[in-house]
């Protein structure tokens, strides 16, 4: 496998996200556009742009969607954080996903219950 290749591989990231609290744990609201927290152990940049294949819920499509990295927890991080990282929605997505994310955390974003993030 080329280089190019390898990068554009680690590039694309499938997330699958069955589950409310940890819906509500990986969101990043306070983002423009939204955001997941995605828990990897692989290495990235801030501001490298990825793609996701969002699945939420019972939904039978995944999601697609570009975005950028724009946190990095790192393997050790005090207070026994997830590693991983924060991928911001791009303006393409027009705020979709940030949409339907939101729809299925009605009434749970004024929550003042501990995130992957704040």
């Amino acid at each position: 496998m080329s280089a190019k290749e390898n990068k554009s591989r680690q590039g694309i990231l499938s997330l699958t996200i069955r589950d409310k609290n940890v819906l509500y744990s990986a969101y990043m609201p306070f983002v423009k556009n939204g955001g997941l927290f995605i828990p990897t152990n692989r290495t990235y940049r801030l501001g490298e742009e990825v793609f996701m294949l969002v699945n939420l819920m019972e939904e039978p499509e995944r999601i697609p969607v570009a975005g950028k990295i724009i946190w990095i927890t790192p393997n050790g991080a005090e207070g026994y954080r997830a590693a991983g990282i924060g991928v911001q929605f791009s303006d393409e997505d027009g705020g979709s996903t940030r949409a339907r994310i939101e729809n299925y955390l009605a009434g749970a974003l004024d929550s003042q219950r501990p995130t992957h993030t704040m």
